[in-house]
C-alpha cells in the first residue's frame, strides 16, 4: 500500500494508561512477594519476636494469591517452601540437640500445616461470584480446615503441636479467653477467619472491578471482626472486678540450676550438679516458701532406685524445712525377677519429715528418638540417638501430688517437659481434681535461642484452657507463674541493678515488666501465687467437654463443601470483570 503525505504516522498510544508494573512482572513478583511476607509474618508472630498480630495476616498474602486461580504447581511450591522455611527458623534452636532432627522437622512439619493450602487452593477461587451466605459459610469453613489440621498435629504419629497458631497471641491474653470453652483452636479459628477477612476485602478493592462505592465493602472481612469482638467480649466478662476473688494459693520456691546438657550425666560433675542444688535450696528457704520447685530430670542420677540420691534429696528438704517437687528418674524392677529394671522420667514429693512419697508422677508422652525408639524392631539401630540406654517407660495416668501450705492440702498435677504442648494431657490432669498445674522442663538442650519462651506459649494455653494456674520451672529458665486467663503475673529473670554509689550488683527478678534480664540464669527466687477463687473446685467449659469445637469444625468443613462444590471457578472469574476474557486459565 502506498502512502502519501497525508497520512499520519504511527504514533504512540499515550491515550491508555501504562501497564501497572505488577501486570507487567505478575509472572514472578506474585510469587516472590507471596513468599517473602509469608515467611516474614509467620516468623515474627511467635516468639521470641514481639509482633503477635503478624499472625492476623501471615496467611493473607496466600490466600489472595489463591483467588487469581495461580498454577497449582507454583502455589505449592511457594506456599509450602514458605512453612518450611519459616518453620527453619523457629526452630533453629534444635539444632543445639541433632542436627538430624533439625533438618527433618522443617520438611515435615512444614508439609503437614502447608496441606491447608491445597484446600485454600481448591477453595478459595469457588468463592467468587457466590452469593453472600454462601461465600461466609465457604470462609467458615476453610477456617475449620483449618482447626482440623491443628488438631491431627495432637495425635497423628505420636503428635507434634509445637506452635498452633494460637501461640502467637501469648501475651495478648484478651483474644485468648475463648480457648476457655473451645480449646485453643478456637484462638487458631478467629485469626484464620481474619486472615481470610483481610484477603476477601483486598480482593474487592483491587481486583473486582465491577464494584464501586459502598459495594467494594466485605462482608467477609465484617464476619472475621465480628469472631474476633465475641473474643473480645469474652475477655470484658471474664475481667470484670477480676482482682476481687484473688486469694491466696501458695509460696513457692523456684531453683533453676542451669546445668549445662553436655555434663548433665556425667558422673565427674554430679557433685557440682548436688552443691548447686544445696546452696540455691539453702537460699530460697530463707523466704520460707511452702513448697519448693525443682525442674526435670534435675538429681545426677535416679530419685527413686538409688539410695544415695534420695537421701541427698531428703536431706536438702529437711534442712530446707519445706516440701520439695521435684523431676528425676525412677527405676523399678521388671515384672519379673529374670527381666530388666522400667525407668520412667517423673515427677516427686520429697517431705521433710516424710521424706520421699512412694507415689510420683510417670511422664505419659515421651519425646520420640530422646527417651524411647519407636517401632524398636524396625528402628533398633538408633539406639545411639537416645541419650539414655535403653527406652523409657510411659505412665499411664495424671498422678496428682499433694502437699500441705498454710494448713490446707494442695493438689499438683504436674506436666513433664512438653507434655504442656497437648492439650488433651492438661486436660485430663485438671479432671484429676487438681489445684494448679506446674510444668517441670529442662531445656538445656536447645541454648539460648526461641525455645523457652515457644514453650512457654504454651502454657499459657493451658492456663486458659483449664482456668488452673500453671507454674513452670526450667533447667536454665523460663520459670514462673501464669495465672487462670492467661497472663504471665511472674517470670524469673537476673537483672542488673545499680547503687546510688554506682556499684553494679545482679540479681533475680520474678517481675514481667524487667524485661532487659535474662531467663537464663543459675540461681532462685520466691513467688506468692494466688488463684481466683471462682474457679476453686469447677471445670471449665473445654475441660467438661473436650474437642466439641473440632466436630463443629468438621461440620462447617463439609457443609462448606456442599455449597462452592457446583461452582465452575473459571465462569466466577467472568464476575470480575464481565468484560475481561483474559482470566488465567486452570
Amino acid at each position: 500500500m502506498k502512502t502519501t503525505d497525508d497520512d499520519l504516522p504511527p504514533f504512540p498510544d499515550y491515550d491508555n494508561p501504562p501497564v501497572p508494573f505488577w501486570e507487567q512482572h505478575g509472572g514472578w513478583l506474585a510469587p516472590l512477594g507471596v513468599f517473602v511476607t509469608m515467611v516474614l509474618f509467620t516468623v515474627v508472630a511467635f516468639p521470641p519476636f514481639d509482633a503477635p498480630e503478624a499472625a492476623y495476616a501471615c496467611l493473607a498474602p496466600a490466600i489472595l494469591w489463591a483467588y487469581r486461580w495461580p498454577k497449582l504447581k507454583v502455589f505449592a511450591a511457594v506456599t509450602i517452601g514458605a512453612q518450611i522455611t519459616a518453620w527453619y527458623i523457629l526452630t533453629w534452636w534444635l539444632h543445639h540437640a541433632t542436627w538430624p532432627g533439625y533438618l527433618m522437622l522443617g520438611p515435615v512439619v512444614g508439609a503437614w500445616v502447608g496441606s491447608w493450602f491445597f484446600i485454600a487452593w481448591w477453595w478459595v477461587p469457588r468463592l467468587r461470584g457466590m452469593r453472600t451466605m454462601n461465600r461466609l459459610f465457604g470462609i467458615l469453613g476453610l477456617a475449620a480446615a483449618w482447626v482440623f489440621i491443628e488438631w491431627t498435629r495432637t495425635w497423628l504419629l505420636s503428635g507434634f503441636p509445637w506452635l498452633p497458631l494460637a501461640a502467637s497471641q501469648w501475651e495478648r491474653s484478651s483474644i485468648l479467653q475463648v480457648a476457655a470453652y473451645t480449646g485453643a483452636g478456637g484462638v487458631s479459628f478467629v485469626l484464620v477467619l481474619m486472615n481470610l477477612g483481610f484477603a476477601a476485602y483486598g480482593h474487592r478493592l483491587f481486583f473486582e472491578h465491577n464494584l464501586r462505592g459502598i459495594k467494594k465493602r466485605s462482608q467477609e472481612f465484617f464476619l472475621a471482626i465480628f469472631g474476633l469482638l465475641v473474643c473480645l467480649s469474652i475477655h470484658v466478662q471474664e475481667s470484670v472486678n477480676r482482682y476481687h476473688f484473688h486469694s491466696p494459693l501458695a509460696r513457692f520456691g523456684f531453683v533453676q540450676p542451669n546445668v549445662p546438657q553436655e555434663i548433665k550425666w556425667n558422673p565427674e560433675d554430679a557433685p557440682a550438679i548436688v552443691d548447686t542444688l544445696q546452696k540455691a535450696t539453702a537460699t530460697i528457704a530463707r523466704r520460707r516458701p511452702d513448697v519448693i520447685l525443682w525442674p526435670e530430670a534435675v538429681t545426677p542420677w535416679a530419685v527413686k532406685g538409688d539410695p544415695t540420691v534420695q537421701a541427698f534429696v531428703e536431706h536438702t528438704a529437711q534442712e530446707a524445712g519445706a516440701p520439695i517437687l521435684l523431676g528425676s528418674i525412677a527405676r523399678e524392677p521388671g515384672p519379673t525377677p529374670d527381666s530388666e529394671e522400667r525407668w520412667y522420667n517423673g515427677a516427686f514429693i520429697v517431705d521433710p519429715e516424710l521424706g520421699l512419697d512412694p507415689n510420683y508422677y510417670a511422664k505419659r508422652h515421651l519425646v520420640p528418638f530422646g527417651e524411647y525408639v519407636p517401632w524398636r524392631p524396625v528402628l533398633g539401630w538408633l539406639d545411639k540417638v537416645v541419650p539414655l540406654p535403653g527406652d523409657f517407660e510411659e505412665g499411664d495416668s495424671p498422678q496428682p501430688l499433694l502437699f500441705n501450705a498454710g494448713g490446707q492440702t494442695l493438689a499438683v498435677g504436674p506436666l513433664i517437659c512438653y507434655e504442656d504442648t497437648y492439650p488433651q494431657l492438661a486436660r485430663a490432669t485438671v479432671k484429676a481434681n487438681v489445684d494448679l498445674l506446674v510444668v517441670l522442663t529442662n531445656n538445656g538442650w536447645f541454648g539460648e535461642g526461641g525455645a523457652a519462651e515457644q514453650h512457654a506459649a504454651h502454657s499459657v494455653l493451658r492456663a486458659v484452657e483449664t482456668r488452673r494456674p500453671v507454674l513452670r520451672i526450667g533447667n536454665a529458665g523460663w520459670s514462673g507463674w501464669i495465672d487462670e486467663f492467661g497472663a504471665v503475673r511472674a517470670v524469673l529473670r537476673a537483672v542488673t541493678r545499680t547503687d546510688a554509689d554506682g556499684t553494679s550488683r545482679t540479681m533475680v527478678s520474678n517481675k514481667p515488666g524487667d524485661i532487659d534480664g535474662t531467663i537464663y540464669f543459675r540461681g532462685s527466687s520466691s513467688v506468692d501465687v494466688q488463684r481466683d477463687v471462682r474457679w476453686i473446685g469447677r471445670e471449665s467449659f473445654y475441660v467438661q467437654h473436650g474437642d466439641w469445637f473440632v466436630w463443629v469444625c468438621v461440620g462447617l468443613i463439609v457443609f462448606g463443601v456442599m455449597l462452592v462444590r457446583p461452582v465452575d471457578p473459571k465462569e466466577a472469574a467472568k464476575a470480575d470483570n464481565p468484560g475481561d476474557q483474559t482470566e488465567p486459565q486452570p
